[in-house]
């Protein structure tokens, strides 16, 4: 496994996180899986978890609090604040105190940290945002008190899908240590102006989704369906189900040989230098093993990312995307 610094938190942390989304917000999870997956993640290096308190109303920070109070090793928990209007994504209609007021986030804050067993969240992220909110003086004022009250070490933003440039104007703040965006080989737009800036300021940056929900896995097909129970079931449905998997199945064709596709996927992301961490769901053994020995292989060669550049599909916020 291999690590990389947290940018200005300084943490060293595995450039393969651990998602724990899968092991409440999807169907098929099972907890005594979950937790030999995570331990197993443990044993082999990986000491970076993303949960959040939407993923099962506080079951995935309590899965992981109890991985976190099983070993010694310095292991970092990041978390995030639902909004409090309970509406994905944010959107600038919303007022912030209507989402983020400071009794929501404080509320939610210990909730979390009593889940994960510590008095002191790593890292703690907002679930949503929207560059309109960046001066409303509560925000300021509400991440200070997180950090100062000793809530808190760092905090990040968990920017909207497919809106990578929402959350720069939050980022010139000061206040946001690290974010959080989905990248991937179809979205590539965090390229363009987030990951530079990441860099100037020395901002952490967590790339999610690394393999598009699941299918840059590679394993789905046309008739591929999901209970109605599990998101996914949304995201796939008739209006992007063909359009993905006529993308992926492009993709298949390019994968050098004696490579898989997730693995050429996940070696994509760590292959950007802003990249701090890529999040990936685990959700037993053998994903534990295929997404380390990603780590564990390095970035890809300049010509397959010169090829994998081409399949960038740009793409807006659509209702069954949320």
């Amino acid at each position: 496994m291999k690590y990389r610094k947290l940018g200005r938190t300084g943490f060293e942390v595995s450039d393969i996180a651990y998602g724990l989304w899968g092991m409440s917000g999807w169907s098929g999870s099972d907890d005594q899986q979950s937790l030999d997956s995570l331990q197993l993640s443990v044993d082999a290096g990986c000491n970076f978890f993303d949960t959040a308190w939407a993923y099962g109303e506080g079951k995935s920070d309590g899965l992981l609090g109890e991985i976190m109070a099983r070993n010694k090793k310095r292991l970092y928990a990041a978390s995030k604040i639902p909004p409090a209007n309970d509406k994905w994504p944010a959107l600038p209609t919303y007022k912030y105190l209507d989402v983020f007021s400071p009794d929501h986030v404080i509320k939610y804050a210990d909730l979390i940290r009593k889940k994960l067993r510590v008095d002191c969240i790593d890292l703690l992220q907002f679930h949503v945002w929207d560059d309109s909110w960046t001066d409303d003086p509560e925000f300021r004022s509400t991440v200070e008190k997180l950090k100062d009250g000793g809530w808190i070490r760092y905090f990040g933003l968990s920017l909207n899908r497919w809106e990578p440039e929402n959350g720069i104007e939050a980022l010139h703040t000061g206040l946001v240590d690290v974010v959080q965006v989905i990248y991937n080989i179809f979205d590539q737009a965090p390229e363009d102006k987030l990951f530079p800036l990441c860099q100037e300021l020395n901002i952490g940056v967590i790339a999610r989704v690394p393999l598009d929900e699941g299918s840059l896995g590679g394993k789905m097909t046309l008739e591929t369906r999901f209970p109605k129970d599990d998101w996914r079931a949304l995201y796939f449905g008739p209006e992007n189900l063909a359009n993905t998997i006529h993308r992926v199945d492009k993709l298949k064709k390019i994968v050098p040989a004696g490579m898989t596709l997730p693995e050429m996927s996940l070696r994509f992301v760590l292959s950007h230098p802003a990249v701090s961490t890529t999040i990936v769901g685990m959700r037993d053994p053998k994903h534990v093993r295929d997404n380390i020995a990603a780590s564990d292989a390095g970035r890809l060669d300049s010509g397959l990312l010169a090829e994998l550049k081409k399949h960038r599909w740009d793409r807006k916020p659509q209702p069954w995307s949320d």
